[in-house]
C-alpha cells in the first residue's frame, strides 16, 4: 500500500498548485471522496445521508440539493477519470426527473422521503443546483442533460429571474403562490455558479450575462460599501435587512466569510471566461477574500467561524468544513492568477487545518463540523451529508486555470488508473 506525503509538511519550495506530491495527494483524497459517497446511492431510488463511518442514516429526507451534488460531483468525477460514476449519475438524474418533478405544478420539489413530499416549496436554491447537476451530466455524456438544462432553465426563467435587478427572487408555495418577500445572496451565489457552468457547456452567451449582472451587484456594488462583506438577506427591493435572522444554518444573521470566497472565485471565473475585461474584478475579488481571512480566521485553535456580525466581529463561531472548502478554492483561483507567496503561506495553513481535522483518513470523506477541541462532533449535522465542497476544492486545485474545469478534467483525466490501494493518505504529523 502506498502512502502519499501530508500537504501539511514544509519542505516543498515554491507552491503546492505546482509540486506533484501535493498533487498526487489532492487526487487521492479526491479518490476516496468518490469510493466513500458510492454506499449512498439507495437500492430502489435517490441517495442515503451516510453517517461518519459510511452506513446509512435511517428516515433522513433526500433534498433537492442533496440529490443535484451528487449527479455533479459524480459527472466531475467521471470527467476527471473515475471509473464507475455513471450509475451514481443515473440515479440522481432519474430521481430529479422522476420524483422531484413536479408533474402537476412544475418546477421540482425541495424535499422527498422515497415518493412522499415532505416539503413541497419551489426555493431558487435548489433550481439553481438543477441547471447545476444538468450543465456537468451534459458534458458527462448524459442523455438526459441536456432536457434538464432546458427544464431548469424555463422554470427559473418563469418564476425566478428578476430582469429589472438582475437578479433571483428565493422562494415560492409548490403551486407557485408567494411565499414571502424574502431575497438573499446565497441563492444568488450559487445561481452564479450554475449559470456559468450552464454557459459553458452550451455557449448560450445569455448565461454569462446573467451572471455578470448578479456579480456586479454584489461583488462591486454592495462589498465596497459593506468593508468588503458581503451581506446575505435582502427584502423584495434588494435593500439589505440588517435585523433579518432566519435559519441559524440556511440563513444566519450578519455576513458569511465562507461565502464571500466562494463569491470571489466565481468572480474570478465570470471576468476569465468574459474575456478579462478591464473592470477591477480582481482587486474586488482580493480584497473580498482578505477580508474574509481576516474576520473569519479563528486565532483561537484556527479553522473559520461561520458567521461575522457587519462589524466584522465573529457571531457564529462554529467551525464547518465547508467554508474551509472555498477558502482553499478562493486561494487557489488567485494564486493561478498571480503567484503571490502570501496567497501561499494562507492556501498551505487552510490544508494543514483540513488535514488535521477534517479529512477522515480512516474511512473517507470529511466531517463536516468540530467542536472547541478540533475533533468531529455532530450538533449541526449527522453524518457526513455531502461530497461536493471538498470534491470541488480539491479538483480546481488541479486544474490549471479559472474557468473551464470540467473540461480541463476530461482532458487531464487526473483520476484515470487509481486503484484502492493507492487510495491511503498519511496524515504525517
Amino acid at each position: 500500500m502506498q502512502d502519499f506525503v501530508d500537504p501539511a509538511r514544509s519542505d516543498a519550495d515554491g507552491f503546492w498548485l505546482d509540486d506533484i506530491a501535493h498533487r498526487t495527494w489532492l487526487a487521492a483524497d479526491a479518490d476516496r471522496q468518490l469510493r466513500f459517497f458510492r454506499a449512498a446511492r439507495h437500492p430502489v431510488a435517490g441517495f442515503h445521508v451516510l453517517g461518519h463511518q459510511g452506513a446509512p442514516l435511517a428516515d433522513a429526507g433526500q433534498e433537492l440539493h442533496s440529490t443535484t451534488r451528487m449527479v455533479h460531483s459524480y459527472a466531475l468525477g467521471k470527467l476527471a477519470g473515475q471509473a464507475d460514476c455513471d450509475a451514481m449519475i443515473d440515479q440522481g438524474m432519474r430521481y430529479l426527473i422522476d420524483h422531484h418533478r413536479d408533474r402537476d405544478h412544475g418546477g421540482y420539489v425541495w424535499a422527498l422521503q422515497g415518493d412522499k413530499v415532505l416539503d413541497g416549496r419551489k426555493l431558487a436554491y435548489g433550481h439553481v443546483f438543477v441547471l447545476l447537476a444538468g450543465a456537468t451530466a451534459r458534458l458527462a455524456g448524459h442523455p438526459e442533460a441536456d432536457w434538464l438544462i432546458d427544464d431548469a432553465t424555463k422554470v427559473l426563467d418563469a418564476h425566478f429571474w428578476e430582469e429589472g435587478p438582475g437578479l433571483f427572487c428565493d422562494e415560492w408555495n409548490r403551486d407557485w403562490t408567494p411565499f414571502s418577500c424574502y431575497r438573499g445572496m446565497n441563492a444568488n451565489m450559487h445561481g452564479v455558479e450554475a449559470l456559468l457552468a450552464a454557459h459553458e457547456t452550451t455557449g448560450r452567451e445569455i448565461y454569462l450575462a446573467r451572471a455578470g449582472r448578479i456579480l456586479h451587484f454584489f461583488m462591486h456594488r454592495m462589498a465596497p460599501r459593506e468593508g468588503w462583506r458581503v451581506p446575505e438577506h435582502y427584502g423584495d427591493d434588494w435593500q439589505v435587512d440588517r435585523s433579518y435572522s432566519g435559519n441559524p444554518m440556511f440563513r444566519p444573521a450578519g455576513t458569511t466569510p465562507g461565502h464571500s470566497f466562494e463569491l470571489s472565485r466565481l468572480l474570478l471565473q465570470w471576468w476569465d471566461l468574459a474575456g478579462r475585461p478591464a473592470d477591477g474584478s480582481p482587486e474586488v475579488a482580493r480584497r473580498v477574500v482578505a477580508q474574509a481571512l481576516a474576520d473569519g480566521w479563528s486565532e483561537d485553535g484556527g479553522g473559520l467561524v461561520y458567521t461575522v456580525g457587519f462589524d466584522g466581529q465573529p457571531a457564529i463561531r462554529s467551525r464547518y468544513w465547508w467554508p474551509v472548502t472555498e477558502a482553499i478554492g478562493a486561494l487557489a483561483s488567485l494564486i493561478k492568477l498571480d503567484r503571490r507567496p502570501e496567497d501561499e503561506v494562507w492556501y498551505r495553513r487552510l490544508w494543514q487545518f483540513a488535514d488535521r481535522h477534517f479529512i477522515d483518513h480512516t474511512n473517507g470523506g470529511w466531517f463536516p463540523e468540530i467542536d472547541a477541541a478540533g475533533r468531529p462532533s455532530a450538533t449541526q449535522f449527522h453524518g457526513k451529508p455531502d461530497i461536493y465542497h471538498a470534491l470541488q476544492a480539491e479538483l480546481l486545485a488541479l486544474t490549471p486555470g479559472l474557468s473551464g474545469q470540467a473540461k480541463a478534467l476530461a482532458s487531464m483525466s487526473v483520476l484515470a488508473g487509481r486503484d484502492a490501494d493507492r487510495c491511503s493518505v498519511s496524515a504525517g504529523t
